[in-house]
């Protein structure tokens, strides 16, 4: 069997301690470029694979970060963007993201999240999907658990977390179509609950308020994230007496954006012509819709690379200059939103 090369190869090699060679395979070491070179030249020339079970057991941590995947049926393009990030985020670091599996009734379930910690399975989490006083970021708080969180909870609470302006997103949204001379303005929103719902559901009520224009109730209807949903929405708001129809409907999200496109089309409407569609996202497919979609874009590389940094930084003990991340988003503005109306 050929031999196995050891730590002390490679420090013979470079002509330096054992340990130093650690701390640089580690990043903790504070050596200097040219001693870090001649390390990194060892360990390619002999070939050195760090022993990962050794170092986990040594350091009594996995290198791996928590996150949990939730049982859906939709397609989501932004979540999938930013755990992508996230991911290769990690990896620069040493780290690699463990996904598990929960169905989407367990989404608030914190004891999966202590038994895998107290297993030392993780050495902390990554959330996504939060609500309103969420139990899990409660939980995780009380606990002492690393963890940052893709979203807010409660403004009251000390944690780190990583969000986009959502109340800015949509207030870009309805600015844009006032310019455009739309005051009937209806919202297909997301359920009550949703805390980044609510944010961006005060971005159209604080706009509409400004500019003077009603709140109707019959303009705010509530929906699933569904292409199904969106289509279905856009039927209630069509059931409405004729001098209560919107001439602009702000989708939420472009899935429900692409329900609504849809719905306005079987009932014989033009959007970008008839009436304006907008959604929030900027998935892949929203430029090639027809027309294209109007939609808010957020800077999910920059959420994602975030919320992994703040964590490590959690996971290192290393001090935080800024809990709460909030990022701005950007109106990308396509046809679906129309011309300007006299």
């Amino acid at each position: 069997m050929p031999k196995t090369t050891t730590l002390k190869d490679v420090a013979s090699q470079a002509g330096v301690s054992y340990q130093t060679v650690s701390k640089v395979l580690n990043g903790k070491a504070n050596v200097t470029p040219e001693t870090e070179s001649r390390i990194w030249d060892a360990v390619e020339m002999l070939g050195y694979k760090p022993n990962v079970s050794a170092r986990n057991l040594r350091t009594q941590s996995s290198h791996l970060i928590g996150y949990a995947w939730r049982a859906l049926d939709e397609n989501r393009p932004v979540l999938d963007r930013f755990l992508y990030k996230a991911a290769q985020t990690a990896e620069e670091h040493g780290y690699h993201l463990l996904t598990f599996l929960i169905g989407s009734d367990d989404l608030m379930d914190t004891q999966t999240y202590q038994a895998m910690y107290d297993r030392r399975q993780v050495d902390g989490f990554l959330l996504a999907d939060t609500n309103q006083n969420d139990p899990r970021i409660a939980y995780l708080i009380e606990q002492g658990i690393p963890f940052t969180s893709f979203g807010q909870a409660n403004k009251n609470w000390d944690f780190c977390w990583v969000d986009v302006d959502g109340q800015d997103g949509i207030e870009q949204v309805v600015d844009h179509l006032l310019e455009r001379g739309h005051q009937r303005i209806a919202m297909l929103g997301w359920p009550a609950e949703s805390q980044t719902g609510q944010h961006r559901e005060a971005g159209y009520r604080s706009k509409m308020k400004e500019a003077g224009l009603p709140l109707e109730t019959e303009w705010m209807v509530r929906v699933d994230n569904t292409v199904q949903a969106g289509a279905e929405g856009v039927r209630q708001l069509l059931a409405l007496p004729t001098d209560k129809h919107p001439t602009a409907v702000v989708c939420i999200s472009d899935v429900i954006a692409i329900g609504a496109m849809n719905g306005l089309a079987a009932a014989g409407l033009q959007v970008g012509q008839d009436i304006a569609v907008t959604g929030y996202d900027d998935i892949p497919m929203s430029e090639f819709l027809h027309p294209p979609l109007t939609t808010v874009r957020q800077p999910i590389t920059a959420v994602g690379q975030a919320v992994v940094d703040l964590l490590l930084k959690q996971i290192n003990n290393q001090s935080i200059e800024q809990k709460g991340i909030l990022l701005k988003p950007r109106l990308v503005v396509r046809r679906s939103s129309g011309v300007m109306r006299l």
